[in-house]
């Protein structure tokens, strides 16, 4: 557990929080091994899952269309969970990633349990919508 509340301290979206705090969240999420172009996520594909990648790359596209590159301390999977809707991009491991994974139930505890956690998930979410949809947003 001290390595995986090692690697959680150093994930920007955790910044801040006390060690018993991460032990909480440390307890909440799996630590996994994805090899380089496993499909992480599917567009299009209902959510269960929040990623946290704390190794590797990961490669995130819409119908197609290169979005963004991924590295350690960034997440995704927020938006399906959050909006309860289908996932809105496919993310592809570009390399062996290590990804922190949260279950729907646990990435709610979560976020209800800390509120500087909900509040960076909610801002990375308003950029990436605004990122996605440039012609909606008002």
């Amino acid at each position: 557990m001290d390595q995986k509340l090692d690697m959680l301290g150093k994930v920007p979206l955790f910044a801040g929080l006390q060690r018993r705090d991460l032990e909480q969240v440390g307890r909440e999420c799996d630590e996994v091994d994805l090899p380089a172009g496993r499909v992480i996520a599917k567009q299009g594909s209902w959510a269960e899952e929040f990623f946290i990648i704390l190794d590797g790359t990961v490669d995130v596209t819409r119908d197609d269309k290169h979005l963004a590159d991924l590295g350690p301390g960034d997440f995704f999977g927020e938006m399906a969970l959050l909006g309860k809707i289908p996932r809105t991009a496919t993310v592809t491991a570009t390399t062996a990633v290590k990804v922190l994974v949260l279950g729907h139930r646990e990435f709610n505890s979560v976020l209800a349990s800390h509120p500087s956690i909900q509040r960076a998930v909610l801002q990375a979410l308003a950029s990436r919508v605004a990122t996605l949809e440039p012609e909606r947003h008002h």
